[in-house]
């Protein structure tokens, strides 16, 4: 007897491996045909077909405007397997839709279906996004009843949930009894334990890691150089850059990445910038690593030079290049270069991000150019605190206080919660203007109004505020009563109040506490020097300086920088390396005679070491700031206002012939020292001779 084939069956068979090859060999350009393909599965009877509508259910989950179409599929079948279930699971999470994930493996459950080792990664993974950590240790218990525990993707799945969840410890626990660690093992438990923090624990796992002759991927070298990152260890990170290197991936651009971003973070530029002239390949990233280094590290000429680079290359800068570019100009001063790098980016792109605008606000703050950042800050149209302190800090520091008080007044009459920040602002700006009671009404307000815990670096500001005013004795017994210990911030505050107001004895006492804190620091000794040098104790001055050359010891040169047609120029005490000095110092001369003709007698106890009367007075005559405005002068037009940077605190006789050269000159001079603003008119200064 012969067995003749049906005919239909065949016909079906047929279909049914059409149907597949479109689906997994073909593809589906849209939504639209993927139906296409369901219809024709129901037509000829086939869509209860596991093989078949698999893949469909699959695909489904490929159309961003497939909305609940992967639902409806499931739905429709009679009888799902654990197969199905796990691509719907699988689908949702991978869409990043962890609460329906979640739901789903709960009905699978209630259907009495076990899951297997493809399921339980991805439902740890959506516990662990959702942080439910009750369905995730029931699910571990599940693993250990139905003996799947030993699965590789599973432990790892676990590991990862523990830490996701802050579990570390029982994460490890996990991670210590897989028999096999693979990269992926170590490198879950090396993330887990940077996210809780723990860095010094994941560069000792990367460690034994290797130890165990695992070659960690580019993915494990990044979690182990963020790790030296975020603790600030360049040591570590060199040994593992020498790993990188003698292993041959320094060439892969998230490695080298990674080692760029970590040498900038702890300050080695010089290493930063070695990593940098060796990438094969540069995107945006990497610049602004590099801009945003330079800038943060106090070399904004270097920020400036590199962006100059970025910009021969023909790269488009985004934010954070645009936020490290727009710090190196308010720290130069260079109003013009900032201004013109602002136009790099759409208007609107600032306006609408805090990030970008915080940062506009800042640099025409810190460029002596309040009026517009005032205006930039009432045009912007989204403004978080971080926008309201910039706007609050940026009027303080220019001697504007009491449209900084009004500011505040705003902040609080909006609902805006004020934050450290805010309050630093406002006692900057007390500080600035010797109110010593409102200063202690704000600081008092901290915690009785705001709930805020003060910092050291509030203690700082109410000890500057306290020592300016004259009342050390205060400012000594706030520091005796702060419930941390006082840092060189909050001595040094106290140590510039003994200086204004000659209290050598407390002085002394201060220097003493700075020195054990850092010895290193010229500063300490060459505020006592001044001290010594203003009381007219030369001797005592000349064994300050006698202890630092004997401890190599050496103090910090006084800069001054102007900015010129959008170039920067950069001047020291005495300089004559300037292509211009001949006219510089005519133009000082002529200065000279117009300044003693107005009454101007150089204050030369200011200077810092015992010579004689008029070698102290060229001394003056040589500040660098007083070189800067010089150069301005013969640089720029009458009408022109002249802002110069310098590094140090603008020195007493520097601030009282400024204020007669802008009478003389009739030009406005605005210096910018590192404690405030110098806005000099017309013979007086905004600070009103109280900085």
């Amino acid at each position: 007897m012969s067995v003749v084939a049906n005919p239909a069956s065949a016909s079906l068979r047929g279909k049914a491996s059409e149907i597949k090859a479109l689906l997994l060999l073909r593809g589906l350009a849209s939504l639209g045909q993927l139906k296409q393909v369901h219809a024709s599965l129901l037509r000829h009877g086939l869509d209860q077909d596991p093989s078949l509508l698999n893949p469909v259910l699959r695909r489904a989950f490929d159309f961003p405007d497939a909305a609940g179409y992967p639902r409806l599929l499931f739905r429709r079948a009679r009888r799902p397997g654990v197969y199905l279930w796990n691509t719907m699971i699988h689908g949702l999470v991978s869409n990043d839709r962890f609460g329906e994930a979640a739901d789903f493996y709960r009905s699978m459950r209630r259907d009495g279906l076990l899951p297997d080792y493809f399921t339980v990664p991805f439902v740890l993974k959506a516990c662990a996004r959702l942080s439910d950590f009750r369905l995730g240790w029931r699910t571990h218990a599940l693993v250990v009843k139905m003996g799947v525990g030993c699965d590789v993707y599973v432990q790892t799945g676990l590991l990862c949930f523990y830490t996701k969840c802050g579990y570390v410890e029982d994460a490890y626990k996990v991670f210590d009894d897989i028999p096999e660690k693979n990269v992926v093992s170590w490198t879950a438990m090396i993330t887990g334990y940077i996210e809780f923090e723990k860095f010094r624990e994941a560069v000792a796992m990367f460690g034994r890691m290797l130890e165990m002759g695992l070659r960690p991927d580019c993915l494990t070298l990044v979690k182990a150089v963020s790790a030296c990152s975020r603790m600030g260890d360049v040591r570590s990170g060199e040994w593992i850059h020498r790993y990188v290197t003698n292993s041959g991936m320094e060439k892969n651009v998230f490695v080298a990445t990674s080692l760029l971003d970590m040498y900038a973070k702890c300050g080695n530029m010089e290493k930063a910038r070695y990593v940098f002239d060796t990438m094969p390949e540069k995107d945006v990233v990497p610049w602004s690593i590099m801009v945003q280094g330079y800038a943060s590290h106090g070399l904004p000429k270097e920020a400036l030079n590199i962006f100059s680079q970025m910009q021969r290359e023909n790269l488009r800068p985004d934010c954070y290049v645009m936020v490290g570019l727009l710090n190196a100009c308010a720290q130069l001063g260079a109003l013009e270069v900032g201004c013109w790098a602002s136009n790099l980016i759409d208007r609107d792109e600032f306006l609408d991000n805090p990030i970008l605008g915080t940062a506009l606000i800042d640099m025409y703050a810190k460029c002596g150019s309040v009026a517009r950042a005032w205006g930039f800050f009432r045009e912007m149209r989204e403004r978080d605190r971080v926008v309201w302190n910039a706007a609050i800090t940026g009027l303080a520091m220019n001697g504007h206080v009491k449209p900084a008080f009004g500011l505040f007044g705003q902040v609080e009459k909006l609902g805006v919660q004020p934050d450290g920040n805010t309050f630093m602002g406002l006692l900057c700006a007390c500080s600035h203007a010797g109110l010593v009671n409102e200063g202690r009404q704000y600081f008092k307000s901290m915690g009785s109004v705001f709930s805020l815990t003060p910092t050291i670096e509030h203690y700082g500001c109410m000890v500057d505020l306290l020592g300016r005013a004259g009342n050390l004795e205060e400012a000594h017994n706030l520091i005796k009563d702060m419930p941390m210990e006082p840092n060189t911030i909050v001595w040094g505050a106290l140590l510039g109040g003994c200086r204004l107001h000659r209290d050598t004895k407390l002085a002394e006492h201060v220097l003493k506490k700075l020195i054990e804190l850092e010895p290193w620091n010229s500063g300490n000794y060459v505020l006592l020097s001044n001290i010594y040098s203003a009381s007219h104790r030369w001797d005592d001055a000349a064994d300050i300086r006698s202890t630092m050359d004997n401890q190599g010891i050496r103090k910090v040169p006084g800069y001054s920088w102007i900015e010129v047609d959008g170039i920067v120029h950069e001047f020291l005490v005495g300089d004559e390396s300037h292509p211009m000095s001949t006219e510089i110092y005519a133009k000082l001369d002529e200065l000279a005679k117009e300044l003693k003709a107005a009454g101007y007698i150089p204050t030369t106890e200011f200077v810092l070491f015992d010579i004689e009367e008029e070698e102290k007075e060229h001394s003056l005559g040589w500040h660098s700031e007083k070189l800067a405005v010089a150069f301005g002068l013969i640089s720029t037009g009458p009408n022109a206002v002249i802002r110069v940077v310098k590094n140090l605190r603008v020195c007493g006789d520097c601030h009282q012939a400024i204020k007669l050269i802008s009478k003389i000159t009739r030009r406005e001079i605005i210096v910018r020292d590192n404690n405030r603003f110098h806005c000099f008119i017309d013979g007086s200064c905004s600070c009103r001779d109280y900085w």
